[in-house]
């Protein structure tokens, strides 16, 4: 089991990085603003949140086919995955994202938020998921 302490989980994409934090003991998941890709202020922005929650652990989602193969944004997560490791000290370890986009997205939609209004909602909405996912595994 991994040890207690804050988590932060990054769903990356070409254009927004969503975000997702959740409390010590690992129970409750909530999203935060979400980041942009192409930000030049981008790293400092990665190590202004590592300072902020001093996560024990960060997670990144892993895109794979629904089939388990690398897709084509495999490789841009995981050069994500390793920059945030050369700025944060702690273990930074790829989630497989397969769907959480789509259950974000049927998420916010059950909660009443309209496709088109969900654009800035469901990046940060699937980094909980991959949170949730990552804290699972954690457990065992």
């Amino acid at each position: 089991m991994s040890r207690l302490g804050r988590r932060l989980a990054f769903d990356f994409g070409d254009t927004r990085i969503g975000v997702a934090v959740c409390d010590p003991d690992g129970i409750l998941a909530t999203p935060l603003s979400f980041l942009l890709t192409k930000d030049p202020a981008l790293k400092q922005k990665l190590s202004d949140l590592f300072n902020e929650y001093e996560p024990s652990k960060i997670y990144v989602g892993y895109p794979l086919h629904l089939s388990g193969g690398e897709s084509s944004s495999s490789e841009k997560a995981e050069k994500f995955a390793q920059m945030v490791g050369q700025i944060s000290s702690q273990p930074v370890e790829l989630v497989d994202e397969r769907l959480t986009t789509s259950t974000a997205s049927a998420s916010l939609s059950q909660a009443g938020i309209k496709a088109r209004d969900q654009r800035g909602l469901i990046d940060s909405q699937a980094a909980v998921l991959i949170l949730e996912q990552g804290l699972l595994r954690d457990r065992g």
